[in-house]
C-alpha cells in the first residue's frame, strides 16, 4: 500500500499529507480588524507626540486649575470651576478633534503617508473611521482627567449624562469635519499655522474661560454661532444649571457637523 502524498500548492511534492500541513489563504484581514489596528496605531501616535499632548492635556488642565484657583476672569455668580469645567471640556474636544487632527493629518498628507495608505487594503473611509476612533479614545482620556481635576477643585456637576454625551459626540463630529477639511485643502505649514491660530482665537472668544456676555452685543451674536461657543454653552447649561436638552446648541453643532464633514468628503485631497 502506497503512502499518500501532498499535492497542496506551495508544499514540496512528495511531502506526507495530514496533520501539520497548511493551505495558504491569501487576502487581507477582515475590515473590522484593519480599522481597529489602524485606530490603535493612530492613538499611539497621538499620545506619543509632545505637541499633541501639550494641546490636548497640558493646556486644558492648566487653564482649569489656574482660572479656578486665581480670580483672573469674572465668571459670574457661583464657583469659578462650575463655569470653567464645561468650557475646558469643550476646549479639550476642539484641541483633539480639530487642532491636533488637522496638524497630524496635514503632515501625513505632505509626506505621502495618506497617499500610500489610500492604496492599501484598508479603504479610505476605513482610514477616516480609524482616525475618528482614535480621536474618541483620546477624548475619553481627556474627559476622565479633566473631570478628576475639576472634582478636586470642588466641582459639583448636575444634569443628564446622556445629554452631555450627545453634546460631546456632536462637537467631535463638527470639529473633526472642520479639521479634516483644513488638512485636506491647505499645505501642511499653512494648516499648522491656521489650526493653532484658530485654537487661540476660539480659546479667548469662544466662551471657554471668558463669558460671552463680556463681549459687545454685536460681536456676541456672531460668537454664539461658533461650534466652540455652542458646545461650551450647551455643556454649561446642563452641567452647571441642570437644564434639559439645549436644543439651540445641539442644532448649531449639528449644522456645523453636517457642513464640515460634507465639505471634507467633497474637497479633501489625498496628495
Amino acid at each position: 500500500m502506497t503512502a499518500r502524498t501532498n499535492t497542496t500548492p506551495g508544499v514540496p511534492v512528495g511531502a506526507p499529507a495530514g496533520r501539520g500541513t497548511h493551505t495558504p489563504r491569501p487576502g487581507s484581514a477582515p475590515l473590522a480588524r484593519m480599522i481597529a489596528s489602524q485606530a490603535a496605531l493612530e492613538t499611539r501616535m497621538l499620545l506619543r507626540n509632545g505637541e499633541q499632548l501639550l494641546l490636548t492635556v497640558i493646556i486644558p488642565a492648566l487653564l482649569l486649575a489656574l482660572f479656578s484657583s486665581v480670580d483672573i476672569v469674572d465668571t459670574g455668580a457661583g464657583e469659578p470651576v462650575d463655569f470653567l469645567a464645561p468650557g475646558v471640556l469643550a476646549l479639550a474636544v476642539m484641541s483633539t478633534a480639530f487642532t491636533g487632527q488637522a496638524i497630524a493629518t496635514g503632515f501625513e498628507r505632505r509626506y505621502g503617508v495618506l497617499k500610500r495608505l489610500a492604496v492599501s487594503p484598508l479603504p479610505r473611509w476605513g482610514l477616516m473611521t480609524a482616525k475618528t476612533l482614535s480621536v474618541l479614545v483620546v477624548e475619553v482620556l481627556q474627559v476622565a482627567l479633566l473631570t478628576a481635576i475639576a472634582f478636586g477643585l470642588g466641582w459639583s456637576p448636575e444634569g443628564n449624562p446622556l445629554t452631555v454625551l450627545l453634546l460631546l459626540v456632536l462637537g467631535t463630529a463638527a470639529f473633526s469635519g472642520l479639521g479634516l477639511l483644513m488638512a485636506g485643502t491647505l499645505k501642511a505649514e499653512a494648516t499648522l499655522a491656521a489650526a493653532n491660530l484658530v485654537f487661540l482665537l476660539l480659546l479667548v472668544g469662544g466662551g471657554v474661560v471668558v463669558p460671552l456676555d463680556r463681549f459687545p452685543e454685536a460681536s456676541r451674536a456672531v460668537l454664539e454661532l461658533l461650534p466652540i461657543a455652542a458646545l461650551s454653552d450647551g455643556l454649561r447649561d446642563v452641567l452647571r444649571d441642570g437644564a434639559g436638552m439645549p436644543w439651540a446648541d445641539l442644532g448649531t453643532l449639528t449644522v456645523w457637523a453636517v457642513l464640515g464633514l460634507g465639505a471634507a468628503a467633497r474637497f479633501f485631497r489625498w496628495e
